[in-house]
């Protein structure tokens, strides 16, 4: 499966707009886009996810074209098969670990039980190891436990492609190593389309098949203070 993407956004605030204006086709495996903070990453992949709406423009997965503004075409999230990893985990608190990773299979508002059952949930409880911790809550965590959990909540309903955002970035330096040798182990067995955005040049060998450089909202070939990466290319 391919992502081909051409759109156009403006976020604007009080004080600045931001232009996103980010066009790239990819048939990767594995897909890094990179580039430093406020490039525009995060919209990007929202862009993919159905979180946030182009302002004009297209985006297709495979066949299927997910937005297209011209034929008013705007696909809802929950309808375009994404796993998402958010930066920041985006566990629900309140929720302890079998019930966030079966909100994953939830179609409606209200919380899954306590004790939900399920054989996809306890699959990726035993994946991630997150058995004997399936009854904390995200605070009783280490942060390692944190992030298992987040993937198992974005892959308990076997997404097609899987959208990871900043997915070490809140890990400290050791952990952040552990992470990415279990993080590239899993893509290895699960085998479905990933793109990763990330300001982390260790996460272009670990994962960049294919890397695209992202600045100041637009793809661009690589700027000669960048990494040096022979799969750094301009699309």
């Amino acid at each position: 499966m391919s992502f081909d993407v051409d759109i156009h956004k403006t976020v604007r605030s009080e004080r600045r707009s931001f232009a996103l204006r980010v066009r790239f086709a990819t048939s990767a495996r594995r897909t890094v886009i990179f580039g430093p903070s406020g490039a525009g990453k995060s919209l990007t992949l929202q862009a993919l996810a159905g979180l946030l709406t182009p302002d004009t423009g297209r985006i297709a997965f495979g066949a299927e074209v997910l937005f297209d503004s011209a034929a008013r075409i705007d696909m809802a999230a929950r309808h375009r098969g994404f796993g998402y990893l958010f930066q920041d985990y985006a566990l629900f608190p309140k929720l302890n670990v079998r019930q966030n990773v079966a909100f994953g299979l939830s179609q409606g508002l209200r919380n899954p039980s306590a004790k939900v059952d399920g054989a996809a949930v306890d699959r990726w409880l035993r994946a991630f190891e997150l058995f004997e911790v399936a009854g904390q809550r995200p605070d009783e965590l280490s942060g390692g436990q944190r992030q298992r959990t987040a993937l198992a909540r974005a892959l308990v309903h076997s997404p097609r492609a899987l959208l990871l955002d900043e997915p070490f970035s809140a890990l400290d330096p050791e952990l952040r190593g552990r992470m990415r040798t279990e993080l590239d182990a899993l893509l290895q067995r699960i085998d479905i389309p990933v793109l990763m955005i990330t300001h982390d040049p260790e996460d272009l060998d670990w994962f960049g098949e294919e890397v695209l450089y992202l600045r100041d909202g637009v793809i661009a070939e690589r700027p000669a203070a960048s990494p040096q990466s022979t799969r750094l290319k301009m699309v």
